[in-house]
This record gives structure tokens, C-alpha cells and sequence, in this order.
């Protein structure tokens, strides 16, 4: 099998795109995290930011919009970050998995794996 090499862009384009910066405000957003928008585009903003508003029109993961507008999670997350700050987005964390404690008992795994069993 060969390997391609990643595309990740110009780096011109992408130093643009993100206005030089490596890091933003990224609220904690990670690949799962739902992204909404909450208002339409308005006249006058970056073409990304218009995209993300069109593409999240409803709930939206951070790696669909990556994937959608061919840009490396890091800068999608910079320009998430922009809109988050401005209000223009909402972002809505998965829920965490159950606790330890909120976890099932064995015994009854265990009765239902003897249940399936027997079917």
C-alpha cells in the first residue's frame, strides 16, 4: 500500500485564513463536539465563517466542518473559536459516558448474557 502525503493546505492561505495565529479560543471543542449556528451570515465576513454559519444551520460535528471546508482541525477550531466568542455559534459537548458508580451491576450482565444466550 502507498501512503499519500497529507495535504494540508498552503500555509500562505492558512496563515491568512486564521489571521497568523497557532492557538484561539477554543472553549473546550473537541472532534465530537456539535456545532450550531445561531445567526445567518452577514455581509462582510470571512468566507470560512460564512461556510461554518451555512454548514451548521443544524448540529454540526467539529470534524464534519473540517472535513466540509478541507482545513486541518487546528485551524477549524481558530475559527471556531471566532465565532463561539462573537455569539454566532453555540457548542454543545457530547454528553460524557456514565460514572463508575452509574455503570450496571455484573449480576445482571450477567443475566442478560444468559438471556441472549438462550434465545
Amino acid at each position: 500500500m502507498i501512503r499519500k502525503p497529507v495535504d494540508i493546505g498552503d500555509p500562505h492561505r492558512l496563515y491568512t485564513v486564521t489571521g497568523g495565529r497557532s492557538r484561539g479560543e477554543e472553549a473546550g471543542l473537541d472532534l465530537v463536539t456539535l456545532i450550531v449556528s445561531e445567526c445567518r451570515p452577514t455581509e462582510g465576513m470571512q468566507s470560512e465563517h460564512v461556510r461554518i454559519l451555512e454548514l451548521c444551520a443544524h448540529p454540526t460535528a467539529v470534524v464534519e466542518i473540517a472535513a466540509d471546508l478541507r482545513l486541518p482541525i487546528t485551524v477549524v477550531k481558530i475559527l471556531l473559536g471566532d465565532l463561539l466568542a462573537a455569539g454566532r455559534i453555540t457548542a454543545r459537548n457530547p454528553r460524557p459516558s456514565a460514572a463508575h458508580g452509574d455503570a450496571p451491576e455484573s449480576a445482571l450482565l450477567k443475566e442478560v448474557l444468559i438471556g441472549l444466550r438462550n434465545l
